[in-house]
């Protein structure tokens, strides 16, 4: 245990810096995915045909491709046709890409599932459909979207660690790279895998004290 903890220290800075990027990576990936996927719900839902084909397609298409292969495209494809990303843009890009179609079959469901009354209610009183999505259905939606949502973001956490094959050095990566000089595999990938309960524990967290906030008094 001594040597385990002194090799920890050792290489804190490493570990740090790959948990560091995981969190960057997750959390830009999540913000831009959950506004992504927003407008493509709101697409999905109220958008007229030239609108809405193509929310449908983008989600059915994005859901329906491997992480990894997303991940691949937007790094290797990209490039090819002359716009370069760095790898952790290429991941971000990726990963925001997934978020939102998975994000937008998400807030489709819960506006759909708000009785019609309800816009018809806020057209009565003279509201613009935007001050109706803002004050009437998103409150609304928020308290189904929101459990649904936090998995969607732990997942995105876990799937960070793909970023790897890029070259992308989060904390999983960071691990490898560290169990390579000391051969502690067994408890350096039960310490990554403690860092990364501990994220998605917060996020659970987090989603849990929304999920109160908007709860039907």
């Amino acid at each position: 245990m001594d040597a385990f903890l002194e090799q920890v220290w050792a290489v804190r800075w490493a570990l740090l810096d790959g948990l560091w990027l995981t969190v960057q990576i997750s959390a830009l990936s999540i913000v831009a995915g959950t506004i992504l996927g927003t407008l493509i719900g709101l697409a999905l839902t109220y958008g007229p045909a030239p609108i809405r084909w193509p929310a449908r397609l983008y989600v059915d298409f994005i859901r329906g491709t491997p992480v990894l292969v997303l991940i691949l495209a937007a790094f290797y494809i990209l490039s090819v046709i002359g716009i370069q990303l760095t790898p952790v843009q290429a991941g971000i890009f990726a990963l925001t890409l997934f978020c939102g179609s998975h994000v937008g079959e998400i807030v489709r469901g819960a506006l759909q599932a708000i009785p019609k009354g309800q816009t018809e209610a806020a057209k009565s009183i003279g509201l613009t459909f935007r001050r109706t999505v803002v004050y009437v259905l998103m409150p609304q939606a928020l308290r189904q979207i929101l459990p649904t949502w936090v998995n969607t973001a732990t997942e995105m956490v876990k799937t960070s660690t793909l970023l790897s094959v890029i070259g992308v050095t989060e904390l999983l990566l960071a691990t490898k790279e560290i169990i390579s000089r000391n051969y502690m595999s067994m408890q350096f990938y039960l310490l990554a895998a403690a860092i990364y309960f501990v994220i998605n524990y917060a996020i659970e967290r987090f989603g849990k004290s929304l999920s109160r906030r908007y709860a039907l008094k």
